[in-house]
This record gives C-alpha cells, sequence and structure tokens, in this order.
C-alpha cells in the first residue's frame, strides 16, 4: 500500500521539513521533567502551540487529541481529495495510543479528591483509548471503519498494518493511520517504578545506558493502493509471550518479525539501506534487539536509533518512527547522509557489532528500502518495511 503523505510533531519539531533537517543534524533537546509532575523524571515535550479542539467536539477535547489535530492539519488536503474522490463511506480511520487522555483524567481525579465532583467540563471520551479515532472520524465526518490499536510501543505500527489490511480486503480504500501519545503521570511513574527510565537522557547501546527517556507527539499518514512514491512495502509481527514486560532475552522473535517483514516484501537483509532501531536505551531490550539485528543483518546495514532525539514516544513510536524513514525516502531528503545513533560512543561488550551511523556525514547512494522496528510490552514486536515500490 502507499503512503501518500504524512503529518509530524515531535521534540524535534512540527513539519516534516524541520523534523528531518534536525534529525539529520544530530539535535536533541536535553529532556526536562514537566512543569505539571511532581518530581524530576525528565521527558521530551512538545513545545509548539497546539490547535484547538472546536467546541462541537469538546467532549473529545485533551492534548493527545490535539496532537493529532495538529498533524491532521498537515494532510488534510490530501485528505480532503481522497474523500471526495472515493466517497466518505470509503475513507477509514486507524490510530495507535497507549495513552489517549490519562492526562485529562488525572486532573479531573485530582479536582475530584480536592473539591468533592468532577470539573464540568471533564468527559470520559477525553481519556478513552478509542476517543482518538472517534474524534478524527468525527471532526473529518469520515464514515468507513474507525478504531484504536493499543498494544502499548508498538501500538501505531500495528495500526499501519491493520490499515493496509483494510485496503486488502477492499473494506477501504484510502485510511487515515498513525498515532499520537501525550505525557501523563501514569505512563511517567509507570515506567519509573519499573526501573526503566533514564535520570539523564537516552544512551542506546552503550555500556552505560540506563533506561529510556519518554516522549510525546503524533504522525498521520493517508494511504491509498494508488501508485505513488513510496509504499508501506512489508509488515512482519510477532509476539515473544516470555513476560509482561522484559523481551525475551535471545531475540528470535523480534528475529521472526524482521524476516516477515522481509518476506513480505521478497528481500534480502542486504537490500535494506537502513535501520531505525527500536533503541529504547533500555538494559535488557538493546540486549535483545542487539543479538536480532546482529544475527540477521550482520555488521554492514546502516542504523540508528531516533530516540535520543524524541523520546520513546509509546504509542506513537511506531507511526513517528515510519514516518522518519518516509522522509529519509521523500524529496524532502536531499543530502547524501543519514541520521547519526546519538550515544557516548562507549560500546557494550557482550554485544555483537552493529554499523551505528556516525556524527560524521554519511555519503551512500539514494535511499531504497528502510526498516523500522517497534518492540513492546509483552513481546508485541512489529517490524515495518517502507521503500521505493
Amino acid at each position: 500500500m502507499y503512503l501518500h503523505d504524512l503529518g509530524m510533531v515531535c521534540a524535534l519539531g512540527d513539519s516534516k521539513a524541520n523534523i528531518l533537517a534536525g534529525w539529520l543534524a544530530g539535535n536533541a533537546a536535553r529532556p526536562v521533567p514537566p512543569d505539571w509532575l511532581d518530581s524530576a523524571i525528565p521527558a521530551f515535550g512538545v513545545l509548539t502551540q497546539l490547535p484547538a479542539i472546536p467546541t462541537s467536539l469538546k467532549q473529545y477535547d485533551c492534548r493527545n487529541n490535539r496532537l493529532l489535530l495538529s498533524v491532521l492539519d498537515q494532510i488534510h488536503s490530501s485528505v480532503s481529495k481522497a474523500m471526495a474522490r472515493y466517497g466518505a463511506e470509503r475513507v477509514g480511520i486507524v490510530v495507535g495510543t497507549s495513552t489517549s487522555g490519562i492526562a485529562e483524567g488525572e486532573a479531573a481525579v485530582q479536582a475530584l479528591q480536592a473539591i468533592g465532583r468532577m470539573p464540568t467540563h471533564y468527559h470520559y471520551k477525553q481519556q478513552e483509548l478509542g476517543g482518538a479515532a472517534e474524534f478524527l472520524a468525527a471532526y473529518l465526518d469520515i464514515r468507513g471503519p474507525a478504531y484504536t490499536v493499543s498494544t502499548t510501543c508498538s501500538s501505531s505500527a500495528n495500526a499501519l498494518a491493520s490499515a493496509r489490511r483494510l485496503i486488502r480486503l477492499g473494506v477501504c480504500d484510502a485510511v487515515v493511520v498513525g498515532g499520537a501519545d501525550s505525557l501523563c503521570r501514569t505512563t511517567l511513574e509507570g515506567f519509573f517504578a519499573l526501573g526503566a527510565l533514564s535520570k539523564t537522557t537516552c544512551n542506546p547501546f552503550s555500556k552505560n545506558r540506563d533506561g529510556t527517556v519518554i516522549g510525546e507527539g503524533a504522525a498521520l499518514f493517508l494511504m491509498t493502493r494508488d501508485p505513488g512514491e513510496i509504499a508501506l512495502l512489508g509488515v512482519g509481527a510477532s509476539a515473544d509471550a516470555y513476560h509482561i514486560s522484559a523481551p525475551r532475552p535471545d531475540g528470535s522473535c523480534a528475529y521472526l518479525a524482521m524476516q516477515a517483514a522481509l518476506d513480505d516484501a521478497r528481500l534480502k537483509p542486504e537490500q535494506i539501506d537502513y535501520i531505525n532501531l527500536h533503541g529504547t536505551a533500555t538494559w535488557q531490550n538493546d540486549a535483545m534487539e542487539n543479538r536480532a539485528v546482529g544475527q540477521l543483518f550482520g555488521s554492514d546495514t546502516f542504523c540508528s536509533s531516533s530516540k535520543p532525539s524524541t523520546g520513546h514516544c509509546l504509542g506513537a513510536a511506531g507511526a513517528l518512527e515510519a514516518g522518519l524513514c518516509w522522509v529519509l525516502l521523500s524529496d524532502l531528503h536531499q543530502e547524501s547522509r543519514l541520521p547519526p545513533h546519538l550515544w557516548d560512543g562507549e560500546p557494550d561488550p557482550d554485544m555483537v557489532r552493529l554499523h551505528l551511523v556516525g556524527l560524521e556525514n554519511q555519503s551512500l547512494k539514494p535511499l531504497q528500502y528502510c526498516l523500522s522496528n517497534s518492540f513492546s510490552f509483552g513481546g508485541n514486536n512489529v517490524s515495518l518495511l517502507i521503500g521505493h515500490p
């Protein structure tokens, strides 16, 4: 299926061009604790001003949906043309999220504890997981299938797989697909309780890595079967069922997901130009991914993790990182270099060597194929292969 347009927002910026430029330059804002959080947990927030939710849809008013609206605005013209061509009943929406508007729910509960009642402006739709897709469908007046996928860190990668399935099955002719996640106390303090957060910043694949840093962001694609320049060529998924939060240590199921994406696209490992690693900088996940990527691709394929620049955007990560691959393949990318892997340069002696992209300019042939990994709680693994068909 073809990915015709893309809207993105994250800690790197609020447009494809700005995000690409910052990523290629190795920019990384210093993560800081949100001003509403009582503890010193660093996070990557979106600093740009977000659009307001229309009053007619105020039951959906939450930061998560404002992130979605900001990226929808970037592709609104393309979506309108698709609706005019196919009809509102033939356009679908699939969104991935793991937080939805939990922050608004947290604020409402705090008010309940303080004054004995929920705020009058609070509505459960603000935090309901399914509210993300419902909001976009109502805003656009789309009457095709609209649903939300929530599989934690692989949510929006699974959403892209689901959108492709809707078109292949003939249910839809076009799908608005992607994901969003916003910062909230539940996520930050929950990951802190798991011992999965860094006290400073992401340092993926280093011997000194001490955890990830949570980020927020959103990305939406317009997917159709009409030929275009960039396509979702392969999808691979697997399930560890090994532990509720830890990955299978040997990386065997992550390997299966990547191999399945290659098989789906009918490509071989040596044809892949670049891998956007899941690269969370957590001790177990990096070790697992290193084994899987090393076994399948060896040490020749360029790769890096974007999380030191964006943070780990959880339910939005799959779509956002697929979007980063999309901009690398697009006409926006006119430079002969790849995004650097930001870390302290001290490899873990227990890991195999991968071809991590350095800060120096990398001269290479024009990109044809990129792979993006999303590995989630419970071992829900998704690999997306994006390229020029």
